[in-house]
């Protein structure tokens, strides 16, 4: 893998995170399916198109862009190998023959010039260190008139529950906050517009969307998720022991309010945006 233009992030994806979220693949797939919906209806995959997947992480997006593009290709790229080991077993599990994967930073790494008709992305846009040049690299790889379509985390709100379960969690923590790029950075669709018009794009439309989030099949399995996961983990890892309790015991009773016979269920609102590579374009 070329080295990548956020090392912190590449530590991360293949470190603790990218491991928990290959060994979690069933999980994470079942939290964010809802985003699948919108993701796709933005995209607008029809047969023989081209796809990249953007941070694809396990693969489930890419296959299920693989499915919709017959006979035409995907290509998913990521910065992690665990993730991605997970992802290409997955393919031939479910015998899929027009997939390619790639290990590499979609900020910087060679995709080509106008080879993929529609670039994708769930949840796996927010992280890049420079978001004008990313896109840029993306949009480079459309042909022209190509579509983006991607979904973002909408902007922490008191009403979100999803942003109150962090809120619960951060309210222990001691860790220095961080100051690289944030889970929120493409949530202010003027922002979004801006970014996309600078590296190329047009017909820019940012919709929100409310989607359900199932956490587990109770508040104590949901608990014991959401404490390993990675943010969680980082926020809490200079926490003292006490504190680490009360951060349980305060997670697992917010999670109990949303529990419910078929499991613990949140909402949050998440951004999904589409536009168009221009069709003449210098850059």
């Amino acid at each position: 893998m070329a080295q990548p233009a956020n090392t912190d992030q590449a530590q991360a994806w293949n470190g603790y995170e990218g491991r928990h979220w290959a060994r979690h693949q069933d999980r994470y797939d079942a939290l964010n399916a809802e985003l699948n919906g919108p993701l796709f209806a933005a995209a607008g995959i029809t047969a023989g198109d081209r796809v990249l997947d953007v941070g694809c992480g396990n693969g489930a997006t890419t296959r299920l862009a693989a499915r919709a593009a017959r006979p035409g290709r995907v290509l998913g790229i990521d910065l992690s190998g665990p993730m991605l080991a997970t992802a290409r077993a997955s393919t031939t599990a479910e015998r899929l023959d027009n997939i390619d994967y790639v290990q590499g930073d979609a900020q910087i790494y060679d995709l080509g010039a106008a080879g993929f008709d529609v670039a994708i992305s769930r949840a796996g846009v927010m992280f890049f260190a420079d978001q004008r040049a990313a896109f840029g690299n993306i949009g480079r790889a459309l042909r022209p008139g190509g579509r983006l379509a991607f979904v973002s985390l909408g902007a922490p709100n008191a009403d979100d529950e999803m942003w109150q379960l962090f809120g619960t969690v951060r309210a222990h923590g001691t860790a220095t906050p961080d100051t690289g790029p944030q889970p929120d950075s493409l949530a202010d669709p003027a922002h979004i517009a801006a970014v996309l018009s600078d590296a190329g794009f047009t017909d820019i439309a940012v919709e929100p969307a409310r989607v359900p989030l199932r956490w587990g099949h109770d508040a104590a399995d949901a608990t014991e998720f959401l404490l390993g996961w990675g943010p969680v983990r980082h926020w809490l890892r200079d926490a003292a022991p006490a504190a680490l309790d009360a951060a349980r015991t305060d997670l697992h009773a917010a999670l109990a309010r949303h529990e419910g016979p078929d499991g613990v269920h949140t909402w949050s609102t998440c951004l999904v945006t589409s536009a168009r590579r221009r069709e003449s374009d210098t850059r």
